[in-house]
């Protein structure tokens, strides 16, 4: 049976983990607190968009709760490559990194006011929060997947993979839209709900960043991983 190296526990890496975590955690909080205190006003605004407070008096609850994202899971991909789990240069890693990007214009540049119409802003803020959907299921899926069969970090490279599959499932609501309205001109937001579908993508998304952070923190109480899983590098030795 397998043994590893156990690690100081109270290293800074370890901090840097639970500190990812924790922010991610806020952000749940930040953001799913503004929903349930707007649910007692009226469930209407469940159909718009979540970046839609961005544009009223709670925008410092978004840009914060949104914010925080972006640094855990940038304190959680940096453990990640510094106890080996992944390369810097990596395709997962680099993908992880886009997600972070992507929020990060998010918060730059707000979603369109249509009540004064269409802008560069907008149009920025669509294009990172594409990157960001999309960047986060590919970057779970290829962090967790050289090491699904490895015998110390097998359990968590699995529960990132399935996090990942489910968040890039979570997204086919909106290539469906996405494709009707190619192909027949409905406007494609009036396809689906997209309010529900976005909360739905965004809370799977957001889990599956946690999970990996769980998997951060679990990498700071053992020696840094070689830089092939095991499996493999008994596979080749032979």
């Amino acid at each position: 049976m397998p043994t590893a190296d156990f690690a100081p526990t109270r290293s800074p890496a370890r901090f840097v983990a639970q500190a990812g975590a924790a922010a991610v955690l806020l952000t749940v909080a930040l953001v799913g607190g503004l929903d349930l205190y707007r649910l007692g006003e009226s469930t209407r605004h469940l159909r718009r968009t979540i970046s839609e407070y961005a544009l009223g008096p709670y925008r410092w609850v978004f840009d914060t709760g949104v914010l925080l994202l972006v640094a855990g899971s940038v304190a959680i991909l940096a453990v990640l490559v510094r106890r080996g789990v992944a390369r810097w240069h990596s395709a997962g890693a680099l993908a992880f990194a886009a997600w972070s990007v992507g929020l990060t214009l998010v918060v730059i540049f707000p979603k369109n006011n249509w009540a004064i119409g269409p802008s560069v802003s907008g149009s920025i803020h669509r294009f990172g929060s594409l990157l960001a959907f999309v960047a986060l299921p590919v970057a779970a899926t290829l962090l967790a997947r050289p090491w699904r069969r490895d015998p110390v970090w097998g359990r968590h490279a699995r529960w990132t993979f399935r996090f990942g599959l489910l968040s890039a499932l979570a997204f086919t609501p909106i290539l469906y839209a996405i494709a009707v309205d190619a192909l027949v001109g409905t406007a494609w937001w009036r396809v689906i709900p997209l309010g529900y579908v976005e909360r739905l993508l965004v809370l799977t998304e957001v889990v599956t960043v946690l999970v990996a952070g769980v998997w951060a923190v679990a990498a700071t109480r053992t020696a840094p991983a070689p830089a092939q899983p095991a499996y493999r590098l008994s596979s080749t030795s032979r």
